[in-house]
Protein backbone atom coordinates (compact mmCIF):
# COMPACT_ATOMS: atom_id res chain seq x y z
CA UNK A 1 0.00 0.00 0.00
CA UNK A 2 1.77 3.31 -1.00
CA UNK A 3 1.27 6.40 1.00
CA UNK A 4 -0.42 10.23 -0.38
CA UNK A 5 -0.86 13.08 1.15
CA UNK A 6 -2.71 16.36 -0.10
CA UNK A 7 -1.16 19.50 0.48
CA UNK A 8 -3.18 22.52 1.77
CA UNK A 9 -3.80 25.61 -0.87
CA UNK A 10 -5.39 27.62 1.15
CA UNK A 11 -2.42 29.82 2.10
CA UNK A 12 1.24 29.46 3.46
CA UNK A 13 2.27 27.26 0.84
CA UNK A 14 5.98 27.60 1.39
CA UNK A 15 5.85 26.54 4.60
CA UNK A 16 4.10 23.75 3.56
CA UNK A 17 6.28 22.44 1.13
CA UNK A 18 9.13 23.16 3.39
CA UNK A 19 7.79 19.71 5.30
CA UNK A 20 8.07 17.66 2.44
CA UNK A 21 11.53 16.77 2.42
CA UNK A 22 10.98 15.26 5.84
CA UNK A 23 7.95 13.77 4.71
CA UNK A 24 9.23 12.22 1.90
CA UNK A 25 12.12 10.51 4.31
CA UNK A 26 8.87 9.22 6.60
CA UNK A 27 7.58 7.30 3.88
CA UNK A 28 5.19 9.50 1.93
CA UNK A 29 5.06 8.21 -2.17
CA UNK A 30 3.12 11.09 -3.57
CA UNK A 31 1.60 14.29 -3.14
CA UNK A 32 -1.18 16.18 -4.37
CA UNK A 33 -1.53 19.65 -4.98
CA UNK A 34 -5.11 20.42 -5.85
CA UNK A 35 -6.85 23.38 -7.48
CA UNK A 36 -10.44 24.58 -6.53
CA UNK A 37 -10.78 28.53 -6.91
CA UNK A 38 -7.27 28.88 -5.14
CA UNK A 39 -3.46 29.84 -6.31
CA UNK A 40 -2.86 27.50 -9.54
CA UNK A 41 -1.87 24.01 -8.72
CA UNK A 42 0.91 24.01 -11.46
CA UNK A 43 2.88 27.14 -10.45
CA UNK A 44 2.76 25.12 -6.77
CA UNK A 45 3.73 21.85 -8.27
CA UNK A 46 6.69 23.42 -10.28
CA UNK A 47 7.85 24.48 -6.73
CA UNK A 48 7.40 21.44 -5.58
CA UNK A 49 9.36 19.79 -8.40
CA UNK A 50 12.70 21.84 -7.29
CA UNK A 51 12.59 20.57 -3.62
CA UNK A 52 12.38 17.44 -3.85
CA UNK A 53 14.03 14.65 -4.80
CA UNK A 54 11.88 11.24 -4.84
CA UNK A 55 8.46 11.83 -4.42
CA UNK A 56 6.20 11.85 -7.37
CA UNK A 57 3.90 14.82 -7.47
CA UNK A 58 0.29 14.86 -8.78
CA UNK A 59 -2.30 17.55 -9.73
CA UNK A 60 -5.33 16.37 -7.35
CA UNK A 61 -6.97 17.64 -9.67
CA UNK A 62 -6.40 20.16 -12.79
CA UNK A 63 -10.25 20.83 -13.57
CA UNK A 64 -10.66 20.24 -16.88
CA UNK A 65 -13.13 22.57 -18.29
CA UNK A 66 -10.82 25.47 -17.46
CA UNK A 67 -8.09 24.39 -20.06
CA UNK A 68 -7.57 23.49 -23.42
CA UNK A 69 -7.18 19.70 -23.80
CA UNK A 70 -3.28 21.07 -25.66
CA UNK A 71 -2.68 22.79 -22.78
CA UNK A 72 -3.46 20.30 -20.31
CA UNK A 73 -1.07 17.76 -22.19
CA UNK A 74 1.93 20.42 -22.46
CA UNK A 75 1.51 21.33 -18.57
CA UNK A 76 1.63 17.89 -18.04
CA UNK A 77 4.90 17.15 -19.84
CA UNK A 78 6.16 20.12 -18.83
CA UNK A 79 5.97 18.81 -15.00
CA UNK A 80 7.50 15.80 -15.76
CA UNK A 81 10.41 17.50 -17.40
CA UNK A 82 11.28 19.57 -14.31
CA UNK A 83 10.24 16.70 -11.74
CA UNK A 84 12.34 14.58 -13.85
CA UNK A 85 9.28 11.96 -14.17
CA UNK A 86 7.72 12.24 -11.41
CA UNK A 87 4.20 14.15 -12.54
CA UNK A 88 0.69 12.55 -12.77
CA UNK A 89 -2.24 13.97 -13.54
CA UNK A 90 -5.17 14.06 -12.09
CA UNK A 91 -8.03 15.36 -13.49
CA UNK A 92 -11.70 15.96 -12.96
CA UNK A 93 -14.86 17.63 -13.75
CA UNK A 94 -15.13 19.74 -10.73
CA UNK A 95 -19.10 21.12 -10.46
CA UNK A 96 -20.71 24.21 -11.95
CA UNK A 97 -20.55 26.43 -8.80
CA UNK A 98 -16.79 26.75 -9.54
CA UNK A 99 -16.91 25.64 -13.06
CA UNK A 100 -19.38 28.23 -14.11
CA UNK A 101 -19.18 30.41 -11.06
CA UNK A 102 -15.82 31.34 -10.66
CA UNK A 103 -14.49 30.69 -14.27
CA UNK A 104 -17.61 31.84 -16.26
CA UNK A 105 -17.38 28.60 -18.72
CA UNK A 106 -20.66 26.44 -19.20
CA UNK A 107 -20.19 23.07 -17.48
CA UNK A 108 -21.79 20.34 -19.57
CA UNK A 109 -21.05 17.22 -21.38
CA UNK A 110 -18.19 16.40 -18.26
CA UNK A 111 -17.81 12.70 -19.33
CA UNK A 112 -17.45 12.64 -23.11
CA UNK A 113 -15.00 15.68 -22.61
CA UNK A 114 -12.87 13.60 -20.37
CA UNK A 115 -12.85 11.24 -22.55
CA UNK A 116 -11.53 13.58 -25.37
CA UNK A 117 -9.08 15.52 -23.05
CA UNK A 118 -7.39 11.93 -21.97
CA UNK A 119 -7.18 11.04 -25.92
CA UNK A 120 -5.48 14.54 -26.87
CA UNK A 121 -3.36 14.22 -24.57
CA UNK A 122 -2.10 11.15 -24.83
CA UNK A 123 -1.28 11.85 -28.49
CA UNK A 124 0.69 14.89 -27.62
CA UNK A 125 3.11 12.94 -25.62
CA UNK A 126 4.20 10.42 -27.98
CA UNK A 127 4.47 14.17 -30.18
CA UNK A 128 1.88 13.02 -33.13
CA UNK A 129 0.22 15.92 -34.69
CA UNK A 130 -2.93 16.89 -33.46
CA UNK A 131 -6.02 16.50 -35.95
CA UNK A 132 -8.83 15.68 -33.57
CA UNK A 133 -12.20 16.09 -34.52
CA UNK A 134 -14.33 15.31 -31.94
CA UNK A 135 -17.51 16.16 -31.02
CA UNK A 136 -16.46 19.48 -28.23
CA UNK A 137 -13.25 19.74 -29.34
CA UNK A 138 -12.13 20.12 -33.07
CA UNK A 139 -8.27 20.54 -33.37
CA UNK A 140 -7.20 22.28 -36.12
CA UNK A 141 -10.03 24.15 -35.33
CA UNK A 142 -12.62 24.19 -38.77
CA UNK A 143 -11.96 26.91 -41.32
CA UNK A 144 -15.56 27.82 -40.77
CA UNK A 145 -15.31 28.68 -37.11
CA UNK A 146 -12.02 30.20 -37.10
CA UNK A 147 -9.25 32.05 -39.96
CA UNK A 148 -9.02 28.61 -41.47
CA UNK A 149 -5.35 28.91 -41.13
CA UNK A 150 -4.82 26.37 -38.27
CA UNK A 151 -2.99 23.64 -39.42
CA UNK A 152 -2.12 19.89 -37.36
CA UNK A 153 0.94 20.76 -34.87
CA UNK A 154 3.13 18.82 -32.69
CA UNK A 155 4.86 19.66 -29.26
CA UNK A 156 7.92 20.57 -29.99
CA UNK A 157 9.65 19.13 -26.78
CA UNK A 158 10.47 15.88 -26.35
CA UNK A 159 8.20 14.40 -23.21
CA UNK A 160 10.08 12.45 -20.70
CA UNK A 161 7.23 10.14 -21.08
CA UNK A 162 4.69 9.26 -23.72
CA UNK A 163 2.34 8.08 -21.32
CA UNK A 164 2.20 10.12 -18.07
CA UNK A 165 0.32 8.63 -15.87
CA UNK A 166 -3.75 9.96 -15.77
CA UNK A 167 -5.74 9.93 -12.37
CA UNK A 168 -9.17 10.69 -12.85
CA UNK A 169 -11.62 12.10 -10.16
CA UNK A 170 -14.96 10.47 -10.71
CA UNK A 171 -18.05 9.36 -8.47
CA UNK A 172 -20.94 8.76 -10.45
CA UNK A 173 -21.39 5.41 -12.32
CA UNK A 174 -20.84 6.35 -15.79
CA UNK A 175 -17.87 8.35 -14.93
CA UNK A 176 -16.02 5.90 -12.77
CA UNK A 177 -17.23 3.12 -15.62
CA UNK A 178 -15.13 5.41 -18.36
CA UNK A 179 -12.11 5.83 -15.80
CA UNK A 180 -11.84 1.92 -15.54
CA UNK A 181 -11.66 1.86 -19.11
CA UNK A 182 -9.31 4.65 -20.14
CA UNK A 183 -7.33 5.96 -16.98
CA UNK A 184 -3.88 4.77 -14.87
CA UNK A 185 -6.06 5.62 -11.37
CA UNK A 186 -9.41 6.82 -10.28
CA UNK A 187 -9.44 9.06 -6.89
CA UNK A 188 -12.40 8.96 -5.52
CA UNK A 189 -13.93 10.38 -2.62
CA UNK A 190 -15.39 9.75 1.03
CA UNK A 191 -14.21 6.55 -0.13
CA UNK A 192 -16.38 3.61 2.44
CA UNK A 193 -14.40 0.39 1.48
CA UNK A 194 -17.13 -2.49 2.72
CA UNK A 195 -19.79 -0.63 0.48
CA UNK A 196 -17.38 0.27 -2.20
CA UNK A 197 -18.30 -2.62 -4.60
CA UNK A 198 -22.19 -2.18 -4.35
CA UNK A 199 -21.67 1.36 -5.39
CA UNK A 200 -19.14 1.44 -8.02
CA UNK A 201 -18.33 -2.49 -8.43
CA UNK A 202 -20.34 -3.01 -11.74
CA UNK A 203 -19.07 0.26 -13.36
CA UNK A 204 -15.39 -1.20 -12.32
CA UNK A 205 -16.10 -4.25 -13.67
CA UNK A 206 -17.49 -2.80 -16.99
CA UNK A 207 -14.72 -0.48 -17.57
CA UNK A 208 -12.37 -2.84 -16.98
CA UNK A 209 -13.80 -5.03 -19.81
CA UNK A 210 -13.02 -2.30 -22.18
CA UNK A 211 -9.22 -1.47 -20.65
CA UNK A 212 -6.42 -1.89 -22.79
CA UNK A 213 -3.71 -4.08 -21.41
CA UNK A 214 -1.12 -1.65 -21.68
CA UNK A 215 -2.84 0.41 -18.92
CA UNK A 216 -2.11 -1.86 -16.36
CA UNK A 217 -3.94 -2.43 -13.26
CA UNK A 218 -6.05 0.87 -11.76
CA UNK A 219 -4.89 2.38 -9.28
CA UNK A 220 -6.98 3.69 -6.45
CA UNK A 221 -6.00 6.46 -4.79
CA UNK A 222 -8.73 6.85 -1.78
CA UNK A 223 -8.38 10.03 0.17
CA UNK A 224 -8.78 9.63 4.08
CA UNK A 225 -8.19 11.83 7.55
CA UNK A 226 -5.48 10.37 9.81
CA UNK A 227 -5.01 10.65 13.38
CA UNK A 228 -3.40 7.08 15.21
CA UNK A 229 -3.91 7.07 18.89
CA UNK A 230 -5.79 5.69 22.30
CA UNK A 231 -7.36 9.23 22.88
CA UNK A 232 -8.27 10.60 19.41
CA UNK A 233 -12.00 9.71 18.70
CA UNK A 234 -12.34 13.14 19.48
CA UNK A 235 -10.97 13.91 16.21
CA UNK A 236 -13.69 12.77 14.45
CA UNK A 237 -15.45 16.33 14.92
CA UNK A 238 -12.69 17.54 12.75
CA UNK A 239 -13.67 15.97 9.69
CA UNK A 240 -17.42 16.76 10.48
CA UNK A 241 -17.38 20.19 8.42
CA UNK A 242 -15.81 19.05 5.42
CA UNK A 243 -18.38 16.07 5.06
CA UNK A 244 -21.32 18.35 5.70
CA UNK A 245 -19.83 20.87 3.07
CA UNK A 246 -19.40 18.65 0.25
CA UNK A 247 -23.03 16.79 0.98
CA UNK A 248 -24.67 19.82 2.48
CA UNK A 249 -23.10 22.17 0.15
CA UNK A 250 -21.72 21.25 -2.87
CA UNK A 251 -24.49 22.09 -5.45
CA UNK A 252 -28.27 22.63 -5.13
CA UNK A 253 -31.30 19.75 -4.29
CA UNK A 254 -30.75 17.10 -6.75
CA UNK A 255 -27.20 18.16 -8.35
CA UNK A 256 -24.72 17.61 -5.52
CA UNK A 257 -22.77 14.48 -6.46
CA UNK A 258 -21.50 13.65 -2.69
CA UNK A 259 -25.09 14.01 -1.60
CA UNK A 260 -25.86 11.25 -4.32
CA UNK A 261 -23.10 9.07 -3.03
CA UNK A 262 -24.25 9.70 0.61
CA UNK A 263 -27.24 8.09 -0.18
CA UNK A 264 -25.90 5.05 -2.31
CA UNK A 265 -23.92 4.34 1.01
CA UNK A 266 -27.37 3.67 2.73
CA UNK A 267 -28.04 7.13 4.13
CA UNK A 268 -30.84 8.94 2.84
CA UNK A 269 -32.46 10.39 5.39
CA UNK A 270 -28.88 11.64 6.86
CA UNK A 271 -27.63 13.14 3.85
CA UNK A 272 -31.46 15.14 2.80
CA UNK A 273 -31.28 16.28 6.37
CA UNK A 274 -27.72 17.41 6.02
CA UNK A 275 -28.04 19.14 3.03
CA UNK A 276 -31.45 21.03 4.38
CA UNK A 277 -29.54 22.16 7.26
CA UNK A 278 -26.40 23.46 5.27
CA UNK A 279 -28.49 24.90 2.44
CA UNK A 280 -30.45 26.95 5.25
CA UNK A 281 -27.21 28.64 6.67
CA UNK A 282 -27.03 26.25 9.69
CA UNK A 283 -23.39 24.54 8.75
CA UNK A 284 -22.84 23.55 12.54
CA UNK A 285 -26.26 22.04 12.66
CA UNK A 286 -25.66 19.85 9.49
CA UNK A 287 -22.14 18.35 10.37
CA UNK A 288 -23.30 17.29 13.84
CA UNK A 289 -25.94 15.38 11.36
CA UNK A 290 -23.23 13.70 9.98
CA UNK A 291 -23.41 9.85 11.41
CA UNK A 292 -20.14 8.77 13.44
CA UNK A 293 -20.63 5.22 11.47
CA UNK A 294 -19.80 7.22 7.91
CA UNK A 295 -16.79 9.08 9.65
CA UNK A 296 -15.42 6.17 10.92
CA UNK A 297 -15.84 4.50 8.31
CA UNK A 298 -14.32 6.99 5.53
CA UNK A 299 -11.29 8.26 8.13
CA UNK A 300 -8.57 6.65 9.04
CA UNK A 301 -8.95 8.03 12.94
CA UNK A 302 -8.79 5.30 15.77
CA UNK A 303 -5.91 3.33 17.92
CA UNK A 304 -3.33 1.85 15.99
CA UNK A 305 -5.68 -1.50 15.97
CA UNK A 306 -8.28 -0.13 14.50
CA UNK A 307 -6.12 2.06 11.67
CA UNK A 308 -4.93 -1.66 10.94
CA UNK A 309 -8.05 -3.06 10.75
CA UNK A 310 -8.94 -0.02 8.73
CA UNK A 311 -6.23 -0.20 6.29
CA UNK A 312 -6.63 -3.97 5.63
CA UNK A 313 -10.16 -3.13 4.85
CA UNK A 314 -9.43 -0.42 2.04
CA UNK A 315 -6.72 -2.94 0.79
CA UNK A 316 -9.19 -5.61 0.32
CA UNK A 317 -11.41 -3.62 -1.57
CA UNK A 318 -8.74 -2.65 -4.41
CA UNK A 319 -7.02 0.29 -2.70
CA UNK A 320 -3.34 1.00 -4.02
CA UNK A 321 -2.81 4.24 -2.53
CA UNK A 322 -3.93 5.90 0.82
CA UNK A 323 -4.04 10.05 0.02
CA UNK A 324 -4.55 10.58 3.71
CA UNK A 325 -5.19 14.25 5.76
CA UNK A 326 -2.64 14.21 9.14
CA UNK A 327 -4.40 15.64 11.86
CA UNK A 328 -1.84 17.08 13.49
CA UNK A 329 -0.25 20.21 14.70
CA UNK A 330 3.00 20.95 13.71
CA UNK A 331 5.49 19.09 11.17
CA UNK A 332 6.86 16.87 13.69
CA UNK A 333 3.02 15.85 14.00
CA UNK A 334 2.50 14.94 10.52
CA UNK A 335 5.79 13.49 9.91
CA UNK A 336 5.25 11.14 13.35
CA UNK A 337 1.62 9.71 11.24
CA UNK A 338 2.97 9.13 7.81
CA UNK A 339 5.92 6.80 10.03
CA UNK A 340 3.57 5.05 12.23
CA UNK A 341 1.16 4.77 8.78
CA UNK A 342 4.41 2.99 7.11
CA UNK A 343 5.04 0.60 9.62
CA UNK A 344 1.48 -0.25 9.32
CA UNK A 345 1.04 -0.26 5.54
CA UNK A 346 4.53 -2.01 5.38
Amino acid sequence: MRIGMGLNYSGGFAETVAEVADLERAGLDIVFVPEAYSFDAVSQLGYLAAKTTRVELASGILQMFTRTPTLTAMTAAGLDYVSEGRFVLGIGASGPQVIEGFHGVPYNAPLARTREIVDICRKVWRREKIDHQGKYYQIPLPADKGTGLGKPLKIINRPVRERIPIVIASLGPKNVEMTAEIAEGWQPLFYYPEKAADVWGESLAKGKAKRDPVLGDLQIYAQAALAIGDDVDHMLDWVRPMVALYVGGMGAKGKNFYNDLAIRYGYAKEAETIQELYLAGKKEEAAAAVPDELLRSVSLIGSEGFVRERVAAFAESGVTTLNVTPLAADTAGRVRLIEQLRRICG
